[in-house]
This record gives structure tokens, C-alpha cells and sequence, in this order.
């Protein structure tokens, strides 16, 4: 079998900038890539297509397993793509380290979207830290930017740390429940409800309706017993239905008012200019701790004192403190 020949630099710039699907996934491969040289060329690749960046916008969305977040995302991509927009959807799962499978398995189930040309699905990167996760999905996203898609969609793959890491990516964050899952108001975790600039009650449909209406009463009231946010907007409760697609037509419509509103008050820029400053200290954290662990001297250090910390005969913040120390030591007299 012949070796698919390696993109130059500029191939990957010019290839993402004309839209070219194939190479846009070639280039967010590239961004996944561990490897040094690999990291050098994504980094330039980044800084040549970054000016063509940040025109989309960019929508978080979350819910618990079972939600119907594939089905929701399909109906409602459908309709984002009949308004004459290119939608991107990557979704997000830093527990998915060894076979991805969820994450894979939704472009599968979004069998319609994934076959429009106006739409382009990806599983987004993972890493072994969150902070790595973050790094890479950003990129990924201003890869698609890049390439001319104007709607972004970062799904996350159930409920977890995953949730803090995309609400600093996205300009608009959608969280998905059910009604009449037990306590609608302890089924899901405050923190992220407060995260959330709208809850949309899904699966609105059939029987389900009046159950949705009444949850949607309940985290109405409950939302606004919560702190007024910096950017003053009191977050939406919505009910919705991915399979027949009612109330999809409102929240976007919620979606693009919520992003004008933004606009005009100074919070949109505002709060792109916190993500870019939280992205490049994310990123320090995760090139700092990859370097320290792919120190030679210090996985040599931690192997050998891996029996003693396991068992309690070395104290961890002690060791901790110590692999740092070497560390350290080492880069000065690296740059004697």
C-alpha cells in the first residue's frame, strides 16, 4: 500500500483556506499529533490562518446521556444549514482516550447531516489532560472557521469537566434536559445550570408535552433565584423536539438575538479576548506538564519511586515536590 504523501505547510494553509474538506481533516489530525515536529509545523499552520478566524459563531451544547443530543444537533444543524449558513460539529469527550466510540458513533447517527455538503462533522481531538482537550478542539474550530463554515457546534459527550472546558470556547452554551426524569431540579449538577445561557426541555413531544411545559415552568423559577450574570442576560428555558423539530425555529432565533444583544453591550469581544488569554495559559499548563513527564531524568526518577509512593513509605507531595526541584535544576544548567 502506497504512503499517502505528507502535506507542506503551506498545502495545509492554502487547502484549509479554499475550504477543502479533505485537507481540513488532514489539518486537524495534524493539530491532534503529539509529535514535536508536528506541533511546530500545526503551530505555524495556526498563525497563517488565524487572521481568517472568528466570523462564526460558536455554540456550546450539553445534556445528560439519553437527552437525544444527536438527534437534537441533526435537526436543529438542518435547520441552521437551511438558512443558508455552513455548519461545523465536533464533539468533545476527554474520557473517550481508547476507542472514541461515542463520539464516533454520532456521526453515524447523524446520518443526514453528515451527508450535506453544507455540513461537516468531526470528533474532536482528545488528549490525556483536559487542558489538552481544550487546546485541541479550539483549534480545530478555528480550522473549520478558517474554512468558511459560519456556525460552530461543540458537543460534549455526557456530563463532566468537559462542560468547563468548552463554556470557555463558545460564545453561546445549550443545555439539553428531559421532563420527568425524577427531580428535574437535582438531576443535573447547579454549576452547570449555571454555566448555561439557555436549558432547552427536549423530546418536547407526544406525551411528553405537558410534562415539558411543567418542567419548564419549574427551571424558569429556579433561574431566577440564581446570581445575575456580568453580561445581564437572565438565561432562557425553551422546550424543544429534536425528532419533529417544533420550537428548533425559536431558539435559534433566541440564539442570534442573544448574540446582537451581546454585540451591542461590548460582552461578545469581551469575552472572546478572556477565551484567547485563557487558551494560551491552558496550553502553558499542558506544554508544561507533557514536557515534565517526557523528561527522560524524571521518568526514570518517577519509575523508580513508584513502589514507595504506591505504598505510602515516601510522602507524594514530598516526591512531587522534589521531581519539580530536579526539574527545574535541570533547565538552568541546560541553559549554562
Amino acid at each position: 500500500m502506497k504512503k499517502r504523501r505528507r502535506l507542506s505547510e503551506q498545502e495545509y494553509i492554502e487547502g484549509v483556506l479554499a475550504g477543502d474538506r479533505v485537507v481540513l481533516s488532514q489539518a486537524i489530525t495534524l493539530v491532534e499529533s503529539a509529535l514535536p515536529s508536528d506541533q511546530l509545523i500545526a503551530e505555524n499552520v495556526m498563525s497563517a490562518i488565524l487572521p481568517f478566524t472568528g466570523k462564526s459563531i460558536r455554540i456550546g451544547i450539553t445534556g445528560v446521556p439519553g437527552v437525544g443530543k444527536s438527534t437534537f444537533i441533526e435537526r436543529f444543524g438542518q435547520l441552521v444549514i437551511e438558512e443558508g449558513l455552513r455548519l461545523a460539529v465536533l464533539a468533545v469527550d476527554p474520557s473517550s482516550q481508547s476507542g472514541r466510540g461515542s463520539i464516533l458513533g454520532d456521526k453515524t447517527r447523524m446520518e443526514i447531516l453528515s451527508m450535506d455538503k453544507r455540513a461537516y462533522i468531526r470528533p474532536s481531538p482528545s488528549g490525556t489532560a483536559l487542558g489538552g482537550v481544550s487546546a485541541r478542539t479550539r483549534e480545530a474550530m478555528l480550522l473549520c472557521e478558517a474554512a468558511g463554515f459560519d456556525v460552530i457546534f461543540i458537543e460534549t459527550v455526557g456530563v463532566g469537566q468537559s462542560e468547563i472546558a468548552v463554556k470557555g470556547m463558545v460564545d453561546f452554551f445549550l443545555l439539553l434536559m428531559l421532563a420527568g426524569a425524577g427531580d428535574e431540579l437535582q438531576g443535573i449538577k447547579k454549576g452547570i445550570i449555571e454555566m448555561c445561557d439557555a436549558l432547552i426541555i427536549n423530546k418536547a413531544d407526544g406525551e411528553n408535552i405537558e410534562a415539558a411545559k411543567r418542567a419548564k415552568r419549574e427551571y424558569a423559577n429556579a433561574l431566577h433565584l440564581f446570581p445575575i450574570k456580568e453580561n445581564t442576560w437572565l438565561p432562557k428555558v425553551m422546550i424543544g423536539s429534536g425528532l419533529n423539530g417544533e420550537g428548533l425555529q425559536s431558539i435559534w432565533e433566541m440564539i442570534l438575538s442573544y448574540k446582537e444583544k451581546m454585540i451591542n453591550n461590548g460582552y461578545f469581544e469581551k469575552n472572546r479576548a478572556d477565551q484567547r488569554l485563557n487558551w494560551m495559559n491552558d496550553h502553558v499548563r499542558y506544554l508544561l506538564e507533557s514536557t515534565f513527564y517526557q523528561n527522560p531524568t524524571i521518568e526514570k526518577r518517577i519509575n523508580d519511586s513508584l513502589t514507595d509512593i504506591k505504598s505510602g513509605n515516601v510522602s507524594a507531595i514530598k516526591k512531587a515536590r522534589e521531581l519539580v526541584e530536579i526539574f527545574i535544576h535541570q533547565i538552568k544548567m541546560d541553559d549554562k
